[in-house]
């Protein structure tokens, strides 16, 4: 098994940045593909931003020029660095690690303030 741990979430007024982090630890035989996952209130979860173990980057139009996604192979960890926030960023933050299936941590909240 592949256990995840998050943090950084919290509460930051519209404009303002934080950095979540996920560090993956146990069964994990080679770097696989990390990210993140959102679920807002009353909406269907949304990838926010995945990085696969070369450096392949994709994000979700809506968060574009403001994230930025980046993994650190040797600690097996993953960062979203999150800039200009808005309102509507507010969600629960799920980061996830595919190999040859996938695990997911426990969430953190991030709520923005207008």
């Amino acid at each position: 098994q592949v256990q995840l741990v998050e943090s950084g979430g919290g509460l930051v007024q519209a404009g303002g940045s934080l950095t979540l982090s996920c560090a993956a630890s146990g069964r994990i035989s080679s770097i696989g593909a990390m990210g993140w996952y959102r679920r807002a209130p009353g909406k269907q979860r949304e990838l926010v931003a995945s990085i696969t173990n070369s450096g392949r980057i994709n994000y979700a139009d809506s968060v574009k020029g403001r994230f930025t996604i980046s993994r650190d192979n040797a600690k097996i960890t993953v960062y979203l660095q999150m800039n200009n926030l808005k309102p509507e960023d507010t969600a629960v933050y799920y980061c996830y690690y595919s190999e040859i299936s996938t695990s997911w941590g426990q969430g953190t909240q991030v709520t923005v303030s207008s």
